[in-house]
């Protein structure tokens, strides 16, 4: 591996980072400090009246935030060219936090005692399992047209499956006494959702403990499932902090490698400490942590890497609508330079991966500039790369639970959604293969979320 690796250790029960060498990020990386689907606007707690004998979690709203105006107004301008009639349904879900929905990804390298059946008793009904119920609303099953590869199935229960509800809420906060073998812990990626904006309680980070679960926006675990990551693979996570598709990806499957790449210091420490939250002490030799700038791999891990994950820095639409007005002001005049990085890491990944291999490039951005536009732009000075048509293997099976569109001519320059079923002819086909986009839309809120898988060719 790189010189300029870092290595997780474990000491004292917690894992810990140890710098080898590290190179100063340029201008551009400070963009990598907005966080993706942040700040929750309505909390479920755990109902802790004294004596209570039930499950019963409760609402808590926080004081509702104000938009960024001149962000709002750069987006009604682009977004209403680009997506037509869907930006003002997408809208409306964006400001109002209080319509989010929140998934809850289960550990499979924690003992989770109960976990399923509170959130069943709650109305929580499985989204994602790659075990015996992987999409099980869509003709999508396990084989040949299945989401995942079929080596990927486990035949193996649950976790939880063979434990009963307790009677209490205590299993929510209750602390990891013993981990599962890495051998005996299945790979199996489980995701529940809630129809309505609730959100299950967040667990506190202790040092030495792993938690049972992962809150998300389940758009992100799209780009995982798309990377299609198998046992015994080499896989980087180019962006990876603050490490919740890192935890996704070791849910999926046990690679022989996980290389979490983070240039920033502060989240660099974030995703460190998400990994010790969630990563069994017996992967520490599968899991590493880098500090490079992302646009050095071209050089430094060419061809090292089976699958590569470039989850870019983006103009994270979410967060940006509520940061301060002058904050707002300088984030937009830094956007236009992002397609440009985005470009250089996206051409830095398809260097690191192996011929054959594959990357898959995603953003929580809407914007056809930093989504299909980036991925034209680097298929056409890359002609070993190949894009793959996410459309049928992603796009229809989970239609039940997201809003999709592919790219089409212009990239949103004219306003057009395309139907469920994929049309004939080269030119459908090829803005099928650039990518898929999820949108916000009341009842299905969740994005937004890019996604577009490239092949290396051999």
């Amino acid at each position: 591996m790189s010189k300029y690796m870092f290595s997780i250790h474990q000491s004292s029960s917690t894992w810990r980072i140890t710098s080898l060498k590290t190179k100063k990020p340029s201008r551009p990386w400070c963009l990598w400090s907005v966080n993706c689907h942040s700040g929750p606007e309505v909390v479920l707690q755990p109902n802790e009246r004294q004596g209570a004998h039930n499950n019963q979690v409760t609402k808590r709203h926080k004081k509702a935030r104000s938009s960024c105006l001149p962000v709002l107004g750069c987006f009604d301008q682009q977004y209403s060219q680009e997506l037509g009639d869907l930006w003002a349904s997408a809208r409306a879900v964006l400001l109002d936090p209080r319509s989010w929905q929140y998934g809850v990804m289960l550990n499979r390298f924690s003992t989770v005692t109960g976990i399923t059946q509170i959130l069943q008793s709650q109305g929580f009904s499985m989204l994602l399992c790659n075990g015996p119920s992987t999409v099980s609303h869509s003709k999508y099953q396990a084989g040949k047209d299945s989401l995942l590869p079929p080596d990927h199935i486990s035949k193996c229960p649950p976790n939880d499956s063979h434990l009963q509800p307790d009677g209490t809420s205590r299993a929510l906060g209750q602390d990891l006494q013993s981990e599962p073998s890495l051998s005996s812990s299945c790979p199996t990626l489980q995701c529940y959702i809630h129809p309505c904006p609730l959100r299950f309680p967040s667990q506190a980070h202790r040092p030495g403990q792993l938690k049972q679960y992962y809150l998300l926006n389940a758009a992100s675990l799209l780009p995982v499932l798309a990377l299609k990551v198998r046992d015994g693979e080499k896989v980087l996570d180019l962006c990876s902090a603050p490490g919740g598709k890192a935890v996704a990806i070791m849910q999926c499957a046990t690679p022989a490698l996980l290389c979490c790449n983070e240039p920033d210091p502060h989240r660099r420490d974030w995703l460190a400490k998400t990994l010790e939250s969630f990563l069994s002490q017996s992967l520490t030799s599968r899991v590493i942590v880098s500090a490079q700038d992302g646009r050095s791999f071209v050089n430094s891990e060419a061809g090292t890497y089976d699958k590569v994950l470039v989850d870019a820095p983006c103009s994270n639409d979410r967060s940006w609508l509520y940061c301060g007005s002058q904050q707002g002001e300088q984030r937009l005049k830094e956007r236009a330079r992002l397609p440009a990085l985005q470009a250089q890491l996206l051409r830095s990944a398809l260097s690191a991966v192996r011929p054959g291999g594959v990357v898959v490039y995603s953003t929580c951005t809407l914007s056809s500039f930093e989504n299909f536009a980036v991925v034209e732009t680097v298929l056409n000075d890359c002609p070993e790369a190949e894009p793959e048509d996410l459309w049928e293997e992603i796009g229809i099976p989970l239609s039940k639970y997201f809003t999709f569109r592919s790219a089409h001519p212009g990239h949103g320059q004219t306003p057009h959604k395309l139907s469920l079923q994929p049309q004939d002819g080269p030119s459908s086909s090829y803005h099928h293969r650039l990518g898929i986009l999820v949108i916000p839309q009341p009842g299905k809120t969740w994005g937004p979320m890019f996604l577009s898988r490239i092949r290396r060719r051999k």
